[in-house]
């Protein structure tokens, strides 16, 4: 299988939110047009981008994540990284899309000088951890969110 690892386009957003709510990230997606707008919000940040995996050359999209590259006063000036919102079609989990995302992940953080790459996983999704913590990540401190 040739998988492409890509970052995504306005075109790759209807795929991306079909994704979402296909894997249960959410139970209700943003509009076409709101996407897009959201989307555009991303070129506003210096280190946000989304990207896609889709079954290469020209296939359909098959996983997607974000990626916020942060500067920090901390740590020296040392980047941070996040990964958020790791989806794999489901009809494509087990055969190595999502480990490929995030050693994607990994290398852009890498690139960019990060001293990690962070990302949060709900914690009913023990599955996730499992998969996640196969990778090398390792679980760091306590998160905390508070609803607005």
């Amino acid at each position: 299988m040739s998988l492409l690892i890509r970052e995504a386009t306005e075109a790759d957003l209807d795929d991306v939110l079909t994704l979402y709510l296909q894997s249960g990230l959410d139970s209700h997606v943003l509009e076409p047009e709101q996407a897009r707008a959201v989307f555009r919000r991303f070129a506003q940040y210096p280190s946000y981008r989304l990207f896609v995996a889709c079954m290469a050359p020209a296939g359909p999209v098959v996983g997607s994540y974000a990626l916020l590259i942060m500067h920090n006063l901390a740590h020296c000036g040392t980047p941070s990284a996040i990964a958020e919102d790791v989806v794999v079609a489901s009809d494509h989990q087990g055969k190595g899309i999502g480990r490929q995302l995030m050693a994607h992940a990994v290398q852009q953080a890498r690139d960019a000088g990060c001293y990690k790459l962070a990302l949060s996983s709900n914690a009913k999704r023990q599955s996730a951890h499992a998969f996640y913590e196969s990778l090398g990540f390792q679980r760091h401190g306590i998160s905390f969110v508070i609803e607005t």
